[in-house]
């Protein structure tokens, strides 16, 4: 069962960054994703003023599962939602480019990955109207 949940344990997430090949920032949150215990990759991001700014969305080498990189991704921003920062950036090397695309973000003309993220997770007809 695929399993997406915040990292809560700065040395889990140095030693989960370590796995993935991201550098760990002392001052990042993480959402990792696991098949059962097993894990899949993290997504490590920061809550800025106004954005989040995801720095990576790496999985573990060998380790090609596109579909649970996106909801991992998905998860990650719905948390940022719901905190209250409806946009957000992405770093150009924080993970697969097509991935970080199909996510959402897009490149603005300046060159910056970036996502708004006002009602996007609200369901693609606007929500439940009852």
């Amino acid at each position: 069962m695929l399993i997406v949940k915040p990292v809560e344990d700065k040395a889990k997430q140095e030693e989960f960054c370590k796995i993935c090949g991201a550098a760990y920032d002392i001052d990042a949150l993480t959402y990792a994703a696991y098949e059962d215990e097993t894990l899949l990759g993290i997504c490590q991001f920061l809550l800025c003023t106004g954005y989040a700014m995801i720095k990576d969305l790496k999985s573990v080498p060998d380790v090609r599962d596109f579909e649970a990189m996106f909801i991992l991704a998905r998860g990650t921003l719905n948390f940022v939602d719901l905190c209250g920062i409806h946009f957000a950036k992405c770093e150009k090397d924080a993970g697969d480019l097509t991935l970080i695309h199909a996510v959402g973000f897009a490149e603005n003309a300046d060159g910056v990955l970036e996502m708004d993220l006002t009602d996007a997770f609200t369901g693609h007809c606007g929500g439940c109207k009852a």
